[in-house]
């Protein structure tokens, strides 16, 4: 179990904001577990490159140990982010991983403890993207019968992130 002291990082979207739904309900999780929450706000970047190194800045700044948690390109993000930021652990939800003209920037050196949540029915990054970035990484992979968003799973994905905090040490 995460002491006190470590902190969760929510990486939205390309079309999202800092404090949507998702965000909002895994947010109160962690706080329920007396971790401290920060979401970066990424609106109006749409260079990954940028929004990783704006995730680096706000990482860098937090004392503790960090659990960086992602959706889509936020997700994309947070993997990316994860080596340099000593993250203990990361938690994404339909991550942006092996898309078309893309591949080749799928992050490869992840060291910690990954949960993939994404749905059957996304179509916007193939559930197969993940399946094989899991299967790679030896990462746990939740297949929720759902579409990129997720909208209608936040209680599921909400018992699998506690679970995900549980687990780590």
């Amino acid at each position: 179990m995460l002491d006190q002291s470590s902190n969760i990082v929510f990486s939205h979207g390309k079309e999202s904001g800092p404090w949507g739904s998702k965000i909002m309900a895994m947010a109160a999780v962690a706080r329920d577990l007396r971790l401290a929450v920060e979401s970066v706000d990424y609106q109006g970047i749409e260079d990954p490159r940028v929004r990783v190194d704006k995730l680096l800045a706000a990482g860098s700044a937090i004392k503790g140990p960090v659990v960086l948690v992602g959706s889509s390109m936020g997700a994309y993000v947070s993997a990316v982010a994860a080596r340099r930021l000593h993250a203990r652990g990361l938690f994404l939800l339909a991550p942006a991983f092996y898309m078309p003209g893309f591949e080749a920037h799928t992050p490869q050196e992840v060291d910690c403890p990954t949960a993939i949540v994404h749905g059957w029915h996304d179509l916007i990054v193939p559930v197969e993207n993940s399946m094989r970035w899991a299967r790679e990484h030896g990462a746990a992979l939740h297949i929720l019968n759902s579409d990129h968003r997720l909208q209608d799973q936040i209680e599921p994905i909400c018992l699998l992130l506690k679970a995900f905090l549980g687990e780590l040490h």
